[in-house]
């Protein structure tokens, strides 16, 4: 399927859990964000992973639930980030491609931003913003730390909305972390007032500045980088990958189920 940025999908889709997948790999995604950035209207990426997928199906339905959901399935373009679900599709007999987040983050910033661009960071530090600085010489970067409390105060996604609306980056990499990041970024879209293209691109600016270490390439195809993290940070995110984490397996059985009976 074509990757120019009209009105369809990009890009082949296949459904599982819930969310509709492009078929595609990094390069060809990197293209499709290069030439979204120079149109007048806003699109967003998101790169859902098991964290994601759990979240979209809490059974507590917190009430941010509805507006992620409705998030990821609205997003202009939706890439698997895990080869942990890669490897659940497989068992289901589809093929998932895996295109990391981080990796489209590095090779956008490797070389792919053109000169006069304006690229806006949401979130992160003063020193994320510099170090952006100094990797794209050629760029205008805008850098807007968001009043906290993100998901919970929609005076602070409000505050999100109005500086993207008015700055019209070419380029908007929200570094608040999910769900925020996507609740805001489908605000912008469905407002229409904003222009270009939002990653929701977590601690790939971390990782790429050093501040965070990323797995080994030989751990990521092993599909354990989860691991390498929680060993690498403990105390934050046992949680997630000891507690919460491994119900994507059930919601997995589950879909697997209905899909089968179907």
């Amino acid at each position: 399927m074509s990757e120019d940025t009209g009105g369809g999908p990009p890009f082949a889709t296949v459904e599982f859990l819930g969310m509709e997948f492009a078929r595609t790999d990094l390069d060809a995604v990197r293209r499709w964000v290069l030439a979204a950035m120079a149109d007048e209207r806003f699109r967003y990426v998101v790169t859902p992973n098991v964290d994601h997928v759990v979240r979209m199906h809490q059974r507590d339905a917190p009430p941010w639930q509805a507006a992620f959901v409705a998030a990821e399935r609205d997003a202009d373009l939706c890439v698997n980030d895990s080869r942990v679900l890669a490897k659940l599709a497989k068992l289901s007999r589809i093929d998932l491609p895996v295109v990391p987040g981080s990796d489209l983050t590095r090779i956008l910033l490797d070389g792919g931003i053109p000169a006069g661009t304006t690229v806006a960071l949401i979130g992160g530090g003063t020193a994320d913003a510099a170090w952006l600085r100094e990797r794209l010489p050629g760029a205008r970067i805008l850098h807007f730390d968001p009043p906290m409390r993100v998901l919970h105060s929609a005076e602070a996604q409000q505050a999100i909305v109005d500086v993207v609306e008015a700055e019209r980056p070419h380029l908007t990499l929200f570094a608040i972390g999910a769900p925020q990041s996507e609740i805001v970024a489908h605000q912008l879209q469905r407002r229409g007032r904003a222009r270009g293209v939002a990653l929701c691109i977590g601690a790939s600016i971390e990782f790429l500045t050093g501040a965070k270490r990323r797995a080994p390439r030989f751990v990521q195809r092993l599909g354990m980088e989860w691991a390498f993290r929680l060993l690498s940070e403990p105390r934050r995110l046992w949680r997630r990958y000891l507690v919460e984490g491994p119900r994507v397996f059930a919601i997995w059985r589950r879909w697997h189920r209905r899909r089968t009976a179907g």
